[in-house]
């Protein structure tokens, strides 16, 4: 297993998402004031659900990977912390903003130590920044697609009633789903750094990546945006008998990424949300099939509420603008055909940048993770051991097999404890399913 290096553009890049997390509590704060002098009280409480509901979210996976799993749990400003005052700030709504206070402290002390030429310290600190930072990548995916997409779709039928579409309006929606988009591609930059070196993804590859997602995700929240401009009673029943089929299809796809059980139901409703916007690979081995399947049903899902909403729009029952029939024809045909392009650049993504990889051949790989279980029962994330390590950990094992203490050599020097480097085995997993 290589070494996991938490590089200074990750640094750049966590710091930027705490910027960027508390100008989105502001914007949320202004659209929610907005709403209430306009007397949208319909939208308000839209909003106001889709804000309490993601960070509710956010927060309960944070407190499970603290709590049940100790993800996280072994930084400073972390360890200074009961569970108690864990805790309340997890009900605070807190968790996220401590960790990412547990990343920079962590990765400020790895550059610290690199900087000092500190050998050992500094890898160590890289792993764990590295671990945090990829949690953090995926709470940041959770509150895309609970919080940003559909408060992006809410705003935009409430614009379409009004007849208020303009070019400002279309480059901050835009500008919206490229922030969603962004999400998808930090999240693909997280599982880039599992891949070993010879098969290294560049730029381009992630560049890509990002266009694909925007497509889709930009088609999809377009096409439920059109419908719920001029159907508002029955988007809510599309989402929750969509929501459920979804669910009940990861439930069958007998996903195993949360410790607990209650973590894991909670993870399989939250891929159904995901899958509700944009494909989401939690499926083991192959999964050809099911992608082509999954994009044929929301290709026509999208092809009908366009239909539908083209139907309504050139009909005398239209209580909120006119457009043109040939007006109304080309928006649906684009934006069918915006999902299919990006399909088409998800295609070549995969034809020519996507590395096929067996689960051996990447990083983290914890063969001896009984054993150090056992033996640092502290550690509860992956752990994988330097070479050399082995016969101290065999002989460990021995003593207390035995029940005889280890007396051996007690007058010589006390040799430090084994170099030990960290994976994240949650986005180990989500790698697997990705590149195998």
């Amino acid at each position: 297993m290589g070494v996991f290096r938490y590089s200074p553009v990750d640094f750049l890049l966590t710091c930027l998402g705490l910027a960027f997390l508390l100008l989105d509590l502001g914007l949320d704060g202004w659209a929610v004031v907005a709403l209430y002098r306009e007397g949208a009280f319909a939208g308000l409480c839209f909003l106001l659900l889709f804000l309490a509901g993601s960070s509710v979210l956010v927060q309960a996976f944070s407190w499970l990977w603290y709590r049940c799993e100790g993800g996280g749990r072994d930084t400073p400003v972390v360890k200074s912390l009961s569970t108690g005052q864990l805790r309340a700030l997890h009900v605070l709504q807190l968790g996220v903003y401590l960790r990412h206070a547990g990343v920079v402290e962590i990765a400020v002390r790895s550059f610290r130590a690199a900087s000092r030429d500190v050998h050992g310290d500094g890898d160590g600190d890289g792993d764990v920044a590295v671990c945090l930072s990829h949690d953090l990548n995926l709470l940041r995916l959770v509150e895309a697609f609970s919080e940003s997409a559909p408060q992006l779709v809410l705003m935009l039928a409430i614009i379409l009633q009004r007849g208020q579409l303009d070019a400002v309006t279309v480059l901050k929606a835009l500008g919206s789903a490229s922030a969603i988009a962004f999400s998808m591609t930090m999240y693909h930059r997280s599982m880039r750094s599992f891949l070993p070196d010879k098969a290294k993804q560049n730029l381009t590859s992630s560049a890509v990546y990002f266009l694909w997602n925007l497509l889709l995700i930009g088609s999809r929240l377009a096409a439920l945006s059109l419908f719920a401009s001029l159907l508002p009673c029955a988007i809510v029943p599309h989402f929750l008998c969509s929501w459920l089929v979804l669910f009940f299809a990861v439930w069958w796809c007998g996903t195993d990424f949360m410790d607990s059980s209650c973590g894991e139901w909670l993870y399989r409703a939250t891929v159904g949300l995901f899958w509700y916007f944009n494909w989401f690979n939690v499926v083991e081995g192959r999964t050809r099939n099911v992608t082509l399947l999954y994009h044929a049903l929301v290709l026509a899902d999208i092809s009908l509420l366009c239909s539908l909403w083209c139907w309504k729009t050139i009909s005398a029952e239209q209580p909120y603008f006119k457009i043109s029939l040939s007006h109304a024809v080309i928006t649906a045909v684009g934006v069918v055909g915006v999902y299919v392009l990006g399909l088409l650049f998800k295609m070549m993504y995969y034809k020519y940048f996507h590395p096929n990889l067996a689960k051996e051949e990447l990083k983290g790989d914890a063969e001896l993770e009984p054993l150090k279980t056992e033996i640092y029962a502290d550690e509860v994330d992956s752990l994988v051991f330097s070479p050399g390590s082995g016969e101290a950990l065999q002989s460990a094992s021995r003593s207390r097999a035995s029940g005889v203490p280890d007396v051996t050599d007690r007058c010589l020097p006390v040799q430090s404890a084994p170099d030990v480097k960290r994976c994240n085995k949650r986005m180990r997993k989500l790698a697997e399913n990705f590149y195998s």
